[in-house]
């Protein structure tokens, strides 16, 4: 019950921020107080009152200036995948939001607990290979992540435009279909900091362009703008095989029309169940679940995963967390092909396409930067 009306109280609130109608009346006056609170905070950064470190290395900061997911996780380990292939050697800094860590920075490992150090950094570990660390600190988990890994030349910072904390030198803003929403600071709209913003590239990760999205971009036309393309792969991936050490990946087509379920602790679950049925999945069974959610009481708030006897689907996220924590269904009435093994978990991996024009366009900048500094890639 809980659960529900956390997530029912979340719709609410996401509905309220498209527009500027009742809600935000009666909250601006919230909106107007926090908006000069970070002012404030701006100019005591600027002003050198309050210190920025700046780390031995290039800082990139992947982030969003709205509340909930746009896809930044994804174009993270899409610039540390672009940025190894181009001889740099890159470490990634996190907050990891959600966990529980034992210590103020820490180092993930590719067995780490999922609850001790967040979803997504986990996720880009095991992805990406390359350095991660997580503390609510950005400078500090910077700091160690060099002192544990001197080559390192560039620091990607999942999320963080508001951790000014730390200097950066290069800033991505990610945004979705929604936009800025109402062009509201919260409460009253979806807004983290007054916009418009300088920022150095602007990802668009929705399915609409800026101009037909729904909700208008304000501003966005005037910065340099570049799609970012989120589609499902063609595959899907058994997140648990006990008896199968190597497991076997199977076509999406393998499930078309079959009756499927599909979990999703993700900021818009819908996104990702919809996306399955627009594959041919028939998605008889979902489960949403608010972003970050942990799983870990699989027993009272998600039994139900447990005795799902469908093939059960999840994103690459929640397989993380997911992962060790069901048990195959000998019940499913839709088993993979008899080369495969046949666990009730599921994953299907994202596919990123990001304007190829803005790689060079990146490049470009990293070089400028590293002639400044006298780097060079490896």
């Amino acid at each position: 019950m809980a659960l529900l009306t956390r997530q029912l109280a979340e719709h609410w609130v996401l509905r309220q921020w498209r527009t500027r109608g009742l809600w935000a009346g009666l909250t601006w006056p919230l909106a107007a107080l926090f908006g000069a609170l970070l002012s404030l905070r701006r100019l005591m950064y600027s002003t050198g009152f309050i210190k920025t470190t700046r780390l031995d290395a290039h800082v990139i900061v992947v982030g969003n200036v709205v509340a909930g997911g746009t896809g930044k996780t994804p174009v993270v380990m899409a610039l540390v995948d672009h940025l190894v292939g181009q001889g740099w050697q890159v470490g990634v800094l996190a907050r990891g939001y959600g966990a529980k860590p034992s210590l103020p920075v820490v180092e993930v490992e590719f067995n780490s607990p999922s609850n001790e150090v967040g979803d997504e950094p986990l996720l880009i570990k095991q992805r990406t290979g390359v350095p991660v660390f997580i503390g609510r600190e950005r400078a500090a988990a910077g700091k160690a992540l060099l002192a544990a890994y001197p080559n390192v030349q560039i620091l990607v910072c999942d999320d963080g435009l508001q951790h000014l904390a730390m200097a950066r030198d290069l800033e991505i803003g990610v945004f979705d279909d929604r936009g800025v929403g109402n062009g509201l600071l919260q409460p009253a709209g979806p807004l983290r900091e007054p916009w418009p913003r300088p920022l150095d590239f602007v990802l668009h990760s929705g399915q609409k362009t800026a101009d037909s999205a729904p909700h208008p971009f304000l501003g966005l036309k005037n910065l340099p703008l570049f799609r970012a393309q989120r589609t499902l792969s063609d595959f899907a991936e058994p997140v648990l095989s006990p008896a199968v050490s190597s497991p076997v990946s199977v076509p999406l087509a393998h499930w078309q029309g079959q009756p499927v379920a599909a979990v999703a602790g993700i900021a818009q679950p819908d996104v990702f169940f919809n996306a399955l049925r627009a594959r041919g999945l028939n998605v008889e069974r979902a489960y949403p679940r608010p972003d970050h959610h942990d799983f870990s009481e699989i027993n009272e708030t998600d039994s139900g995963l447990r005795l799902e006897p469908r093939p059960l689907f999840c994103t690459e996220k929640d397989a993380v967390k997911l992962r060790g924590l069901l048990t195959s269904s000998p019940t499913s009435n839709a088993p993979p092909p008899s080369n495969a093994p046949a666990p009730a978990l599921w994953t299907v991996p994202l596919k990123l396409e990001i304007d190829p024009s803005f790689w060079p366009a990146l490049d470009s900048r990293l070089e400028a930067l590293s002639s400044r500094h006298g780097q060079q890639t490896a």
